[in-house]
């Protein structure tokens, strides 16, 4: 096929840079041996320019033209269209393609092979790219990227490593018309690594706003339904340089449901990721996204293996509590950062929920700050890590200060702001909290990693006796006491794992069955002295006491009413002995005595089918035997001695009256 009219003006640029060629007016089949296949050419020669014609076609020499080689005169019109491109302006004679100044020189001589006079030996136009012209690092680029599904992963590899660097040395409009479109289709279409993706968000950043909404931000939310999980995480990882241009609809809707799935991954690395990305999303997402599915993840992730991805939870929290209604921040906030973080047995955790109340101070009451938050952050002061103490004595600082702007608003009358409308006036109340960690590599030290004091302990840490078992009913780890997996709590907007506050007072419902447990009322009474080593008494084990060898006696425990009020020891007094010796396990009604203190840590009668040893009558043993109670009954079997009996103990056939009947078989005679 001959073209029979290449220049300039047959070639149209697309909007990706590539360069199509039309006006096809003159298009001829060529063949040497069929004068009619060069019929539209004899017809419509006219279209073409005169400048345009090479020799033979300017002469009509149809013989010469039939004997030439079928590129002759395309290489020739290739000629010219050069011509135009590097000087800039439209050839108007044949004479001027001899004026070479504007051509480089490593293109100029096939430039002038394509132009030769005679047509057998001008330059084939397929072997133009193989000159030295072409042989840079935008056409390698351009083409490793059109063939790249032929490319192996090593290859592919290699390349995209390499690409954001030398982008940088490639014309930026060929990069961001032709390359970034080829780079957006590959990832699309799974042809590409996922180090592309980071080409992708560099070579992106070049564009406008508006540009890069249009062209490449639809590519990006697809690749979010992408099974790689190496694609992901770099999805995750420049989520910063994308994330503002998302609408709330597209995250929603979009982008949150596939990047939810990465918090239970089993990754931890990825876990962190999505932990992070969580800053950039939340703000774009509905209450009831954020209600329903968001805290409820988080809620799982405050008790994850990771303490690094527990800090980092905390920390999430307080940065998006702006974006909570009143009612869940009400719910979720002191119990994620008391109940949990600041009972962290990883220092990081603590310090942060520390950091985290300090942020959202503006977002609790004057009651909530009493009787929920200083007592929790108090017991820190004395914390094993100093970072966590130095963190506590702020918090501790501005809670009070707090306090003190509400004591003179109460004295002077004014209760019509809320309880801590001063808590705006503290510096950094508003600022939002770091990453704890950057990696899930940290190690904490040896006293990073000692427990936490309860907030309403009444005894020092060293002698607190349920302490440990405190915490780690309070900091679950293993996924059976995950608040998720309980039963959900009364209210039907309780979905988040926090649980559900009534009021800051009075909490009689079931948060401790989802895992948030709320501290203990702080004014606990205490039991008086003479009951003191009872109770302790009773938080031991139980155990089983030994009989005694010698007749028992039973105890009596009635007093009169006015020797117990007098005597303190008497309610564990030693009771008065009885002369009448009776069973051990039977006691009369008359003798329980409900105040009896070890009455209800007493061992149980044994639980037996047998008949008890008590049952038997007085004269079956003397009373005078103090084994008497004890021994064993006489046998009760019916059966009688084998003397009575045909042998082997058989019973003797009975006697009947009257006529008898004589069987005179039997099994010996037969």
């Amino acid at each position: 096929m001959v073209h029979g009219n290449v220049c300039l003006a047959s070639v149209v640029v697309t909007q990706t840079l590539d360069w199509k060629l039309h006006a096809f007016d003159v298009l001829s089949e060529f063949d040497q041996n069929n004068e009619a296949s060069n019929r539209p050419m004899l017809q419509f020669e006219w279209l073409v320019g005169s400048q345009y014609k090479p020799m033979e076609l300017a002469k009509s020499d149809w013989a010469a033209i039939r004997k030439s080689p079928p590129w002759a005169i395309d290489s020739w019109g290739l000629g010219c269209l050069i011509y135009e491109l590097f000087t800039g302006l439209k050839l108007t004679k044949t004479e001027e393609l001899r004026n070479t100044a504007h051509i480089p020189k490593s293109l100029l001589p096939d430039y002038q092979r394509l132009l030769s006079s005679m047509p057998s030996r001008r330059l084939n136009s397929s072997k133009l790219d193989n000159s030295e012209y072409f042989q840079n690092k935008l056409v390698e680029t351009i083409q490793f990227m059109e063939v790249l599904n032929l490319k192996d992963s090593v290859e592919k590899d290699a390349f995209f490593r390499k690409l954001p660097n030398l982008a940088e040395q490639l014309p930026r409009q060929i990069v961001l018309k032709k390359l970034l479109p080829l780079l957006a289709s590959a990832l699309e279409f799974g042809s590409a690594t996922a180090l592309a993706l980071t080409a992708l968000l560099k070579l992106g950043s070049w564009l406008s706003t508006d540009e890069f909404n249009a062209k490449l931000l639809p590519a990006i939310v697809k690749l979010f339904a992408s099974n790689d999980r190496a694609i992901r995480v770099g999805l995750l990882q420049h989520i910063d340089q994308f994330g503002e241009s998302l609408t709330a609809q597209i995250v929603d809707e979009q982008v949150f449901p596939h990047v939810a799935t990465g918090f239970s991954d089993t990754s931890a690395f990825l876990r962190e990721l999505t932990l992070k990305s969580m800053l950039v999303l939340a703000p774009k997402l509905s209450q009831r996204t954020i209600s329903g599915s968001l805290l409820k993840y988080l809620s799982k992730l405050q008790v994850d293996e990771e303490p690094a991805i527990r800090t980092n939870t905390t920390i999430l929290l307080g940065n998006i509590a702006s974006y909570l209604n009143e009612g869940t921040r009400k719910r979720v906030l002191i119990n994620a950062f008391t109940v949990r973080a600041l009972r962290d047995n990883f220092s990081p955790a603590r310090a942060a929920g520390i950091m985290a109340l300090t942020a959202t101070s503006s977002y609790y009451d004057m009651t909530e700050i009493a009787t929920r938050i200083l007592p929790n952050i108090v017991v820190l002061s004395i914390d094993p890590d100093s970072d966590v103490r130095t963190k506590a004595f702020q918090a501790i600082d501005q809670f009070l200060l707090i306090a003190k702007q509400y004591h003179e608003k109460l004295n002077t009358g004014d209760t019509s702001g809320s309880a801590n409308d001063g808590a705006s006036l503290i510096p950094g109340n508003a600022s939002l909290l770091g990453w704890a960690m950057s990696s899930l590599t940290l190690k904490g030290k040896a006293s990073e990693h000692a427990p936490v004091a309860s907030a309403n302990s009444n005894t020092p840490i060293s002698a607190s006796n349920n302490s440990s078992d405190t915490q780690n009913n309070i900091v679950p780890v293993s996924s059976s006491s995950d608040p998720l997996d309980q039963p959900s709590p009364p209210s039907p907007t309780s979905v988040d794992g926090w649980g559900e506050l009534e009021n800051g007072l009075h909490e009689d419902h079931d948060s401790d069955k989802e895992g948030w447990d709320d501290i203990d009322p702080l004014e606990e009474q205490k039991p008086p002295p003479s009951l003191a080593s009872i109770q302790a008494a009773q938080k031991r084990p139980v155990l089983q006491p030994k009989r005694s060898t010698t007749s028992a006696k039973p105890k009596t425990t009635l007093k009169t009413s006015n020797a117990e009020d007098d005597d303190l020891w008497g309610s564990i007094s030693a009771p008065e002995p009885k002369t009448a010796a009776k069973s051990l396990n039977v006691k009369p009604a008359s003798s329980q005595n409900d105040d009896d203190l070890w009455d209800t840590i007493a061992a149980p009668p044994p639980k037996s089918a047998s008949k008890p040893l008590t049952a038997k009558s007085s004269a079956a043993f003397d009373d005078n035997d103090p084994w008497a109670a004890i021994a064993a009954p006489p046998p009760t079997t019916k059966a009688k001695p084998l003397s009575l009996g045909r042998g082997r103990g058989a019973k003797p056939a009975v006697q009947k009256l009257g006529a008898q009947r004589i069987d005179r078989t039997s099994s010996s005679g037969m």
